[in-house]
């Protein structure tokens, strides 16, 4: 089969057919994806059937995979499982955080490269994975406010992310969030190559300096510009299919799907290159 490559919208994603299982590891795919990943932010490769060991080693090919810091598989520690079931994630109860907007690793030194997602089993019903392209999002904005939110910071909390899906915790849960550390960034991310984009999302906890309404309704609103549907990418789940995206310029989440569903998604992570200017 030959391979093919046909961008999935003008904004964001390109979809690639043809390659499988240790075809991934032969000289130039890894390079190849990511000069993609730089151009398109979202590579979708259909039904590529890499198993666990050729999950890893093509992960190695794009940069320094993350050993998951808890609920990694037993013989694969860099891999997370992706599911709503407690019996296959021990994370499990977190994921559903996973179905608002939201960039990986913003309360880290240095925000994960890339991550890699392998479909092992779909949902029947919902779990796609949407990608918004916060590159396209900040250039397009007016000139006279890409000037006013480059003065801005923003704080970003794990809390933040957990009162989405659990608004009223306990003092346990409360504290158990709060040993992640909050990080205060510019609300526009510069990197050293001069590309720009919106740092923003569901950890987004408030804009320093700004009253809290003001603050909320800012961060808000440029969430909402950030993912219209002109820089989303949808991505409907194949058995077999391999997707990989620029964490630092895009936004992720997963759309519902229930607890018992059989959807079951094994991820590598790259570890961050650079950090948040």
């Amino acid at each position: 089969m030959s391979i093919t490559a046909t961008p999935v919208t003008p904004e964001v994603g390109v979809e690639i057919t043809g390659l499988t299982g240790h075809q991934f590891l032969e000289p130039g795919v890894a390079a190849d994806c990511q000069a993609a990943l730089d151009t398109y932010g979202v590579v979708v490769y259909r039904e590529a059937h890499l198993d666990d060991d050729d999950l890893v080693a093509f992960s190695r090919l794009l940069g320094e995979v993350i050993v998951a810091p808890m609920g990694g598989l037993k013989d694969h520690p860099a891999i997370s499982p992706i599911s709503l079931d407690p019996a296959r994630s021990e994370l499990a109860n977190y994921r559903k955080s996973t179905f608002f907007w939201h960039i990986d690793g913003v309360n880290d030194d240095v925000p994960q490269k890339a991550s890699l997602l392998a479909a092992r089993h779909v949902s029947d019903e919902g779990g796609d994975t949407e990608f918004a392209n916060t590159y396209a999002a900040y250039d397009a904005l007016p000139e006279d406010e890409k000037t006013y939110l480059a003065t801005l910071r923003v704080v970003h909390s794990f809390a933040a992310t957990q009162l989405l899906t659990n608004p009223h915790p306990s003092e346990k849960e409360r504290a158990a969030w709060n040993r992640v550390p909050s990080r205060e960034h510019p609300l526009i991310w510069t990197r050293r190559s001069g590309r720009k984009s919106l740092l923003v999302g569901a950890t987004t906890d408030h804009v320093v300096g700004l009253p809290p309404e003001e603050s909320r309704a800012l961060l808000d609103r440029l969430a909402a510009w950030s993912t219209q549907p002109r820089f989303v990418l949808r991505h409907h789940w194949r058995p077999g299919d391999l997707v990989i995206w620029d964490n630092t310029g895009m936004l992720h989440r997963a759309l519902p799907y229930e607890p018992t569903s059989p959807r079951l998604l094994h991820r590598t992570t790259l570890t961050g290159v650079e950090t948040i200017a």
